[in-house]
């Protein structure tokens, strides 16, 4: 787990730059932004995934919905926002430490229209 690129970002090995951070989660932006706002929150503790959560995650778990929504207010999206959590391949998830995506900055029209689906 200590291989991934989110622990590599949390350590430092991979400089980059946190608009966010606490003792349990740093929040980055995202490098393949999928919206105008597009940031990551990452826990410092690597859960693979949120299927591979415990119990003894619980208040990790309702921290990160609360820090992103400090970052939500941080970057000035707070009134209108979607906030993600991918489990598993089949889903697109490409980095196996669990992560929230912040997505702001166009409707659920406008994201469904710039992936080709019907709005």
């Amino acid at each position: 787990m200590s291989d991934t690129i989110f622990a590599k970002i949390i350590s430092g090995e991979i400089p980059s730059e946190f608009i966010y951070e606490d003792e349990h989660c740093v929040a980055i932006n995202d490098i393949n932004p999928q919206a105008p706002v597009h940031v990551l929150v990452i826990p410092r503790k690597p859960i693979t995934q949120l299927s591979a959560a415990q119990a003894e995650d619980q208040a990790l778990l309702g921290h990160l919905l609360l820090a992103a929504n400090t970052v939500a207010k941080q970057l000035g999206v707070d009134e209108a926002y979607r906030l993600l959590i991918n489990n598993g391949e089949g889903v697109g998830m490409t980095v196996y430490h669990l992560h929230l995506h912040i997505l702001a900055g166009r409707t659920m029209a406008e994201a469904q229209l710039a992936q080709g689906l019907d709005a």
